[in-house]
């Protein structure tokens, strides 16, 4: 509270100690119920703080955000020659269908970060809320500091003046109703203490109130400072690498065509030469070839005189069985002879 305020205090200790009337028990018990009301406003406040589900959906979002982010990492397409040749291995088609899914991630991210902005603005709104709530709560806490001071004074005058004069009134004995009254006075004292003790222990409440405010505030404010930054950053880097990684597809492809036309030129030139030597050995060989080939005239030398040969040896046999073939007749000859000469005519018998 600021300085006037603080000199003020005595004067509303002292309105607030003429409140008390030790001889109306009404007055002690309703002291401070006004200022102890304020709790349970304090309290539902700071329950509502606790489970405002702007914070609880805002942290999924902003989860569900950076999961599709990853998910769609484009800080790995251009990894390692393996990836890009598994990612890329149809070239303009699978560019195409990168920028297709990036366009789906795209709806998604957009439509995310669209429910965590509406989220920020309502953190940033809690986050005034609270503001509010943490100046009602210190104002809270000095009306409880005024009203136990009041009921301090009060005890402390009791004990003090108003006691002991209903003590001496006791003991001389002149009222028969004294002793009553310094009982009912006592009571009454008794009964302002624990109700001066209820607010401090409810001043307590409001003294724990303020950190735990003050927490929620901060926690609600880095949350939205949090999303505030991906949406400023991250989503932004995040669509330059993918446009920096498409922009390096499309120049390695660019690279691969002249590649492919470099290898294909060379194959042509290569082909074009190995058939050339392949026309040129066959032509020269035809051209050096004689007439007749030397083997083909060796082979029917060789024919020629096997033929020779053969005719001398089939002659020679020939000859030889003619041989063996007269022999054989003039053996059977001389055997057809020597068989007619030996047959006689048989003697005739005598009478």
């Amino acid at each position: 509270m600021s300085d006037k305020a603080l000199e003020a205090a005595p004067e509303r200790v002292a309105e607030l100690a003429k409140r008390i009337d030790l001889n109306d028990p009404i007055s002690i018990t309703r002291f401070g119920q006004e200022a102890q009301g304020r709790a349970t406003a304090a309290a539902d406040a700071m329950l509502g703080a606790a489970r405002n589900d702007a914070v609880g959906e805002a942290g999924d979002s902003l989860s569900r955000l950076l999961t599709t982010l990853r998910g769609f990492d484009v800080t790995k397409l251009d990894a390692k020659p393996g990836l890009i040749t598994r990612l890329f291995s149809r070239a303009g088609a699978e560019t195409a269908a990168i920028l297709q899914r990036y366009e789906g991630v795209r709806s998604q991210v957009e439509a995310i970060g669209d429910k965590l902005d509406a989220h920020r603005t309502r953190l940033m709104e809690d986050v005034e809320r609270l503001e509010r709530l943490y100046d009602g709560t210190l104002a809270w806490f000095h009306a409880l500091a005024d009203h136990i001071a009041a009921g301090e004074a009060v005890l402390a005058r009791t004990d003090k003046e108003a006691i002991p004069a209903a003590e001496w009134e006791a003991e001389v004995g002149r009222d028969p109703l004294a002793p009553q009254r310094l009982r009912d006075l006592r009571a009454a004292r008794e009964e302002l203490d624990r109700r001066v003790h209820d607010l401090r222990l409810t001043r307590q409440i409001a003294m724990q109130a303020l950190p735990s405010i003050r927490l929620i505030q901060e926690n609600d404010k880095a949350l939205a400072g949090r999303i505030h930054s991906v949406l400023a950053n991250t989503v932004p880097l995040w669509r330059t690498q993918l446009a920096q990684a498409l922009a390096l597809q499309r120049m390695r492809e660019a690279g691969h065509a002249v590649r492919a036309a470099t290898d294909l030129t060379n194959e042509l030139l290569t082909a074009n030469a190995e058939g050339l030597r392949r026309a040129n050995v066959e032509v020269r060989t035809e051209i050096e070839r004689g007439v007749v080939d030397l083997d083909a005239v060796q082979k029917a030398n060789a024919a020629l005189v096997a033929t020779i040969e053969d005719s001398l040896r089939i002659a020679q046999e020939g000859r030889e069985r003619r041989v063996a073939a007269t022999k054989a007749l003039g053996e059977a000859e001389a055997e057809i002879r020597r068989a007619l000469v030996s047959a006689r005519a048989p003697a005739p018998k005598k009478p």
